[in-house]
């Protein structure tokens, strides 16, 4: 079997890219790829895609993250399970091993929600997927820039297995996921994939209308019983209700035409390092 390596280096500040350009030389089927910055895990998937659908012959992707929480032996019965007849085949968290406080926190409600609000099962899934290049020629026609790599691969519909896993430790340094960066993520996912928000503020606008109507119409039959006193309290608690529901309608409105404007900038999903510049810092290296 011909095998391709294509790594992507989303912009890292250690001496992984020296690295990479070490093991190189001593690879000649690896590929590497520099992005100028960090751009982010799904836009490195998508580089990585990219660079392997260049490949004439690719039959089969294989996705995974390097710090070795994607066990490489799993490899084999990937490819095992593709041979019945499944275009994709995905490594399922069993065990999610070491993780932080904040990471278990939001997983499982996220999915749950992600379930509920698209339609999409994807709990306990990863990035450690095996793809058919049929499969990988679909996934890159979609261009939007607020990609969700699971979600996008579920919502294609192409027959697929499991495959349950363990997750073992990292291999070296930290996740650098912090707990406001994962809430950022999740949140965007959920609006990428799910009009469900705006939905939900019909019935948060039909809910201030009843308490609405209810306060007016005990105001007016205080007024019609000679009860009534000067109605500020009232006004204020309507205003307090119809101000509240407009700022939120507003914000989710606004979040969503946010996204539109990102689209319609249309800007890359990533910028590669020029080879020239990739070895002009080798050679800056080595002085």
């Amino acid at each position: 079997m011909d095998v391709r390596l294509v790594a992507v280096n989303d912009g890292s500040r250690d001496q992984t890219e020296a690295l990479l350009d070490v093991l190189r030389l001593r690879l000649p089927e690896l590929c590497v790829l520099n992005l100028t910055r960090n751009f982010g895990k799904e836009a490195a998937l998508t580089a990585g895609l990219e660079q392997a659908l260049c490949w004439p012959a690719l039959k089969l992707v294989v996705t995974m993250d390097a710090d070795l929480q994607h066990p490489p032996e799993l490899l084999e019965k990937l490819l095992s399970v593709h041979e019945q007849g499944f275009a994709v085949v995905e490594a399922v968290k069993q065990h999610r091993g070491e993780e932080s406080h904040s990471r278990r926190f939001l997983a499982r409600p996220f999915y749950r929600l992600f379930e509920h609000w698209s339609g999409l099962p994807l709990q306990g899934q990863t990035d450690f997927k095996l793809l058919d290049v049929v499969v990988v020629r679909q996934l890159l026609q979609m261009r939007e820039r607020g990609r969700f790599y699971r979600g996008l691969i579920a919502w294609l519909g192409f027959p697929s297995a499991q495959i349950p896993f363990d997750v073992p430790d990292r291999a070296g340094g930290q996740s650098q996921w912090s707990g406001m960066s994962l809430w950022r993520y999740a949140w965007g996912n959920l609006l990428s994939f799910s009009t469900m928000p705006l939905q939900l503020v019909t019935w948060l606008g039909a809910l201030g209308l009843l308490v609405g109507l209810f306060g007016g119409g005990k105001a007016l039959w205080d007024l019609l019983t000679g009860q009534a006193l000067s109605g500020f309290t009232t006004v204020i608690l309507l205003q307090i209700i119809f101000g509240s529901l407009t700022l939120v309608v507003l914000g989710l409105l606004g979040q969503y035409l946010g996204r539109v404007y990102e689209e319609l900038k249309a800007r890359p999903l990533y910028v590669l390092k020029p080879v020239s510049m990739v070895n002009s810092n080798e050679s800056a290296d080595k002085n």
